[in-house]
């Protein structure tokens, strides 16, 4: 058939005919004469399988779409949001406002010693009611600019805030903030600070009952007078008197915007303890508050760029916090309420209301002994060597300690300063002082850890020779330089010596190396690890100088750690937290194994050389109270004389003392050169006879570390060479100074050294020069008895 009768075929059939396709067409193969087609018949047959394989498909899209029409979905959500509108209605009928129950729940704090004796007793609340009117307008609005700008005008709630904080509640994320002025006096005044949905709902509707019910400025004046503003201060009346003392009807919009900008978080954003972070985002919020009342139009434009920031009065000491006391409490105030931020998700504000006057009774891991022998080992070793009168530095010396036991990660012994009275911030915790060359065994820790080679491609142990040439430039993997040489203590040149040699002289160019080596971002892993916070920190070479932040507690967690064979060790001074019968479980400061066991006992191993052979032994190895106790410790002095350490520890007792330069006047930073009359204070001066001091006062007698360990003086003592010193009558104040060679360098006098024969400024050198290579002596000076600490 031709395609014309085809078509007129098709056109009789009255439909049109489907394309040919290959299952239409024949081959000679298929026993079909070329030129035959398929029969009309065939093809309609073809045609009406596709249609009703066409029609099955729709009929099974089509059951779907009747399932899931829109009409249905739009049912179901009405159906639950009348549901949801039907709760809530029933919720609103059922909730009344309650009394206001903050007063009477307020109870003194009890905290006891580690014996069960009573320390002391923080009661009465600091809050004095004030009426709005006694308050600046300006003032109020600073609070309005800060919390809640549609405060005149919404509500009196936030739903977009409260379903995020459902939200979070139940993804278990915790507060995330959203609450409006009334959602918060409410909080404050009716309710507790718990975070659970039947709370917040409950806070949603009495919200909205207090909003219609009560004036704004009742709800604003009740705010302000039930917030807590840290120090101790409840209400506006008192928080203005502890940051400026003044009363409330006389703080400045400057100041009242700072009080407003405290409230997100009191501790954080208080200026006298606040980190550099603390002061910077506690700055920016108060600029917030105030372009918040421009855009208000509630504060002039140009008046707004004349304001300043109102630096806060420095704190009041609450009575019977006297003495060492009122640093105990703050310390397990700030470790109760980092408890609560983690186990409650709560927020820290909301963590300090907490505690805060309610009740709890926590008892300390002070041991009422070892506290009476740090605080005199601090009198007669310090304290009665200085004169402020004759000596005006000798005002601005401020020492701080911390004492452990590595075994349990109890604080047993706390130094904070003379007097919390007198000297708010605690010393025992303050972060803002270098721990300058205690940080070396850190470096060390890393490389035994990562199984770290030299660029020689030797492995990094006690053993290994390193260049103590000072200044010698720090060369990286590639044998480039990085541009970072730092100079030895006193610009001593040191020329080839051991890992064990350059940690006992406190050697800096060698742990430079050595930490580029590691890698850097492997030695702050480390360090976070042993317990210390590295923040932000980027992994630059400047670090193996111990430039950055650290407390004593910090480090004496971090040697705790190693005294107890690598397993983390994080100080704590809560021994139990109980409240109203029932006790708040604390987290065990033995933590997992960080760092291998004999990564851990090699670095102690060798931390006993410091103390038999290097910048500790005149205060600790040569001390007649030793008495046969086995000592590891590190000293170490930072920049400019601003700070100085020693950290060492004993097989049962671990401690940290530092000693900083505060100006007693601006509370900066300022250095320590002449303090006592001396040119210098380092380590292994005042801050080990502290040490030793009280250590050999209360440790266990006799005892020995248990050591894994094949490395380091503990267990392969250094060999001494026989003397070869020619010395003259007049000690040279410096080693030799030449440029960094990789050659021993050689001393003033005719015999070669690569130890310096300087003595430091105040005693002629005790040790003799060596031959090359072998380095185990070092000058002897109470005050100033190595280099590069």
């Amino acid at each position: 058939m031709g395609r014309a009768e085809e078509r007129r075929a098709r056109q009789r059939g009255g439909r049109r005919a489907a394309p040919p396709t290959r299952s239409s067409r024949t081959t000679p193969s298929e026993g079909i004469a070329p030129g035959e087609g398929i029969a009309p018949g065939g093809r309609a047959a073809a045609r009406k399988a596709a249609a009703r394989g066409k029609k099955s498909t729709k009929e099974g899209k089509s059951g779907i779409r009747r399932l899931f029409t829109w009409k249905k979905i739009l049912g179901t959500f009405f159906a639950f949001s009348l549901l949801g509108i039907g709760a809530f209605v029933v919720m609103y009928m059922m909730i009344d406002v309650p009394k206001g129950n903050a007063k009477a729940q307020e109870q003194s704090n009890i905290y006891k010693y580690s014996n069960g004796s009573v320390m002391a007793r923080e009661g009465d609340t600091n809050r004095e009611i004030v009426d709005l009117s006694e308050v600046p307008k300006p003032v109020q609005r600073t609070f309005v600019a800060a919390e809640n700008k549609t405060f005149y005008s919404d509500a009196g709630v936030d739903f977009k805030g409260i379903a995020r904080g459902l939200f979070n509640t139940l993804s278990g994320k915790g507060k995330q903030g959203g609450s409006t002025i009334t959602q918060q006096y409410v909080k404050n005044y009716y309710l507790d600070q718990d975070q659970t949905v039947t709370r917040k709902l409950k806070e949603l509707v009495i919200s909205l009952k207090v909003d219609r019910e009560t004036p704004k400025d009742d709800i604003l004046a009740g705010y302000i007078n039930t917030s807590y503003y840290g120090r101790g201060a409840y209400g506006i009346q008192a928080a203005a008197q502890d940051y400026y003392r003044v009363d409330a009807n006389k703080l400045s919009v400057e100041q009242g915007a700072y009080l407003a900008a405290l409230l997100q978080a009191p501790s954080q954003y208080d200026w006298a303890v606040a980190s550099d972070t603390g002061k910077k985002l506690v700055t920016a919020r108060w600029n917030y508050v105030l372009d918040n009342m421009v855009e208000q139009g509630w504060l002039d434009k140009t008046e707004r760029a004349g304001m300043t920031f109102p630096v806060p009065k420095e704190p009041k000491a609450a009575p019977g916090m006297e003495g060492q006391k009122g640093y105990f409490v703050k310390l397990a105030k700030q470790q109760l309420e980092k408890q609560l931020v983690a186990k409650e998700g709560i927020t820290q504000d909301e963590a300090e209301a907490r505690v805060e006057n309610s009740g709890w009774t926590i008892t300390l891991n002070i041991d009422k002994k070892k506290q009476a022998q740090l605080e005199k080992a601090v009198k007669t070793q310090l304290t009665s060597q200085l004169d402020p009168k004759k000596r005006p530095v000798d005002k601005n010396v401020q020492a701080g300690a911390a004492s452990v036991d590595p075994k349990t990660g109890r604080i047993v012994a706390l130094y904070g300063g003379t007097d919390y009275t007198k000297h708010y911030i605690s010393n025992a915790n303050r972060t803002d002082y270098q721990p300058a060359s205690t940080f070396k065994p850190v470096i060390l820790a890393a490389a035994l850890e990562n199984a770290s080679e030299t660029q020689g491609g030797k492995a990094i142990g006690a053993n290994t020779i390193y260049d103590g040439t000072s200044k010698r430039q720090v060369v990286d993997s590639d044998g480039n330089k990085v541009g970072f040489g730092p100079e030895n203590e006193d610009d001593a040149n040191y020329g080839k010596v051991t890992v064990q040699t350059a940690m006992d002289k406190s050697i800096n160019s060698v742990f430079a190396q050595m930490g580029v080596d590691v890698g850097m971002d492997k030695v702050l892993a480390t360090a976070t690890k042993l317990g210390m916070d590295t923040g932000k920190l980027r992994p630059l070479p400047a670090y193996t100088l111990g430039t950055m932040g650290a407390s004593p507690i910090q480090m004496a967690g971090v040697y705790a750690t190693l005294d107890n064979h690598g397993k983390q060790v994080t100080p704590s001074i809560i021994k139990s937290a109980e409240q109203g019968g029932t006790e708040f479980q604390m987290p065990d400061p033995i933590g997992e194994q960080v760092i291998s066991r004999e990564a851990a006992d090699t670095v102690t191993s060798v931390l006993t050389g410091v103390v038999d052979d290097g910048t500790a032994k005149k205060a600790v190895q040569q001390n007649p109270a030793r008495d046969g106790r086995k000592v590891a410790g590190k000293t170490g002095t930072s920049d400019d004389n601003k700070s100085a350490w020693f950290t060492g520890y004993t097989p049962d007792l671990v401690t940290s003392v530092g000693l900083f330069g505060e100006d007693y006047k601006t509370h900066g930073q300022s250095k320590l050169y002449n303090t006592a009359g001396l040119d210098r204070v380092n380590g292994g001066g005042f801050p080990a006879q502290i040490w030793a001091a009280y250590t050999f006062g209360v440790a266990a007698e006799n005892t020995k570390f248990d050591l894994d360990t094949d490395q380091g003086a503990a267990v392969q003592p250094s060999w001494t060479p026989s003397p070869t010193l020619s010395r003259s009558e007049t000690p040279s104040s410096t080693p030799t100074k030449e440029k960094p060679s990789e050659t021993p360098s050689e001393s003033p006098t005719e015999s070669p050294s690569e130890s310096p024969t300087e003595s430091p400024s105040q005693s002629p050198p005790t040790s003799e020069q060596s031959t090359p290579v072998e380095i185990t002596t070092s000058p002897e000076n109470p005050f100033d008895p190595g280099n590069g600490q």
